[in-house]
Order: structure tokens, then C-alpha cells, then sequence
């Protein structure tokens, strides 16, 4: 296979569970750009929040592209530049947040360096037996500042690359269809992890946003290879000519994957680059 673009999911995929990425990984993905091929980080994540990561495969050096908020944005990294931008509107904006006011859940909205909630004490879960706050998470793994709005409906006067809902996994299984449900016609709603459900606007997804910005360089679907293991990962992983889930991921993505590796924490990414000769 003729592999000319490599998109990979961050959270369960690229980064392993201590949100690092392996020096094998980091060796196979360096030496692939070496031989022209580019790299695009494709996440939920807002752009700041994968700088990190894009700095540690020196992808600014070959041209990659950062997909964030889940395909609402794209930033090349050679120049800084925004390439592709389709937020939600204000109105869209102001309705999800009122509707959410109907459910026991934790919305997150940014702007600039600020992380917006309406109440930074709340959100402490329990992952795995260990207690820790969601919102603290959110803020310190992608850099932003804390603020607190009361009301984040009334206080939305500017467009959203998206909305995030934080909840209990188990109530966000039973409750997202009624949460998502006024806006199935409008808007893309995605589980992005078991604790995150998300709003973008309509049709929005990281292949859209990858589709849009691979045409314009004659890169073709057939000559992408993409990773994922989460269920905001279905849409790159069908779209590419080889997609490739995680050993981790959900299972409906190990169905429609071309094929399965190792996990996150196992090198999945650098054997399957290792083994088609990409790297």
C-alpha cells in the first residue's frame, strides 16, 4: 500500500495510559515524515491541548496538521495558520447549554485561555477507584485557566468550536439519546470517551474536516492510514484506505477497522508502521 498521510486519534491511541507516547511510537512516527509522509493528530481535544504531543513528533519540521475539537478545527503547524473552522453558532450554542440545564451533567465550553464552567469544585468521578475532578483534568491537560459562569447560556455571545458534556458514565449511557435528542436534525452529537459526550455543529467530524483539508495536497482516501479506539474515531477509520483500531478500542471500531493491533500501551502504532514498511 502506498501510505501518504497518517491520521491518529491522541487519548487511548497515540498516547498511552500515562498520556505519554512511547519512544518506539515517537521513532516510527519521526522516521515516516522523514520519508514525506505527513502526520495529523485528528482529537476531541482543543488545539492547545495538542500541542504537546504534535511538538514531541516535530511535526511543525514535516508539515503536519492538527484535526481538534473533534473535526471543527484545523491548524497547519508549518505556519500557524487556521486552514478549516466550523464552530457553532451562537444560537445553537445558547439552546444546547439551556437544554443541559435539564440534566445532572458538567457542560464545558472555552475561549481564548479560559476553560468555562459553572463550578470548578464540582465534577469529582470515581476512574477505577481513584476520586479525582474531570474539571481540573480538562484545565491542566490543555492548559487552560478556570473560570466560573453561573449561567453559560447567557454568557455565550461568540461561537463554540464545540460543546463538552462531562458525566457519570453510567448516566450518560441512559441519558444521552434525551440529551441529544432536540438536536439529532441540526447538530453532531458523539460520545468522545464513556465520560464525554459532545456537540459540534452539523456534520462535523475529524474525516470531514480531514476530507477537506487531503483534497487541495492530492492525497487520496486509499493512501491514508488512520488510528483510532474510541467511537469519535468511526468516521476516519472508515474514511481512510486502511484504518486500523486500537486493541483497546470499543468494539463497534474493531468491526469496521481494516484491522486490529496491540494497544496503547503496547506499541500499537509503531508495529503496524513497522510491518508495512512505512517507518
Amino acid at each position: 500500500m502506498k501510505i501518504k498521510a497518517i491520521v491518529l486519534d491522541i487519548d487511548g491511541t497515540l498516547a498511552s495510559s500515562d498520556v505519554s507516547i512511547t519512544q518506539r511510537t515517537v521513532e516510527a512516527l519521526i522516521s515516516a515524515q522523514k520519508k514525506g509522509v505527513k502526520v495529523i493528530l485528528a482529537s476531541g481535544r482543543p488545539t492547545t491541548g495538542m500541542m504537546r504531543f504534535a511538538k514531541a513528533l516535530k511535526m511543525d519540521k514535516y508539515n503536519g496538521l492538527l484535526i481538534s475539537f473533534n473535526g471543527s478545527r484545523v491548524v497547519d503547524l508549518s505556519s500557524g495558520n487556521v486552514i478549516y473552522d466550523k464552530p457553532l453558532s451562537v444560537g445553537d450554542s445558547k439552546a444546547v447549554l439551556e437544554h443541559l440545564k435539564n440534566f445532572s451533567v458538567i457542560p464545558m465550553i472555552t475561549k481564548d485561555e479560559y476553560l468555562y464552567v459553572n463550578d470548578v469544585f464540582a465534577g469529582t468521578m470515581d476512574f477505577g477507584g481513584t476520586k479525582s475532578s474531570i474539571i481540573q483534568y480538562e484545565s491542566r491537560s490543555n492548559n487552560y485557566l478556570l473560570c466560573e459562569k453561573k449561567d453559560l447560556a447567557a454568557f455565550v455571545d461568540y461561537p463554540l468550536s464545540k460543546i463538552l458534556v462531562a458525566g457519570d458514565p453510567e448516566y450518560l449511557r441512559k441519558n444521552y439519546e434525551d440529551i441529544y435528542e432536540p438536536f439529532k436534525e441540526t447538530l453532531s452529537g458523539m460520545f468522545s470517551a464513556p465520560v464525554y459526550f459532545e456537540f459540534t455543529a452539523n456534520g462535523i467530524d475529524k474525516a470531514e474536516a480531514l476530507d477537506t483539508v487531503l483534497k487541495p495536497l492530492g492525497i487520496k482516501p486509499k493512501n491514508v492510514m488512520s488510528f483510532g479506539d474510541g467511537h469519535n474515531d468511526q468516521s476516519i477509520i472508515e474514511y481512510a484506505g486502511h484504518g486500523v483500531a486500537m486493541g483497546n478500542a470499543v468494539d463497534i471500531l474493531k468491526k469496521v477497522a481494516n484491522e486490529v493491533t496491540t494497544s496503547n500501551d503496547e506499541d500499537g502504532i509503531a508495529i503496524v508502521l513497522e510491518k508495512y514498511g512505512i517507518c
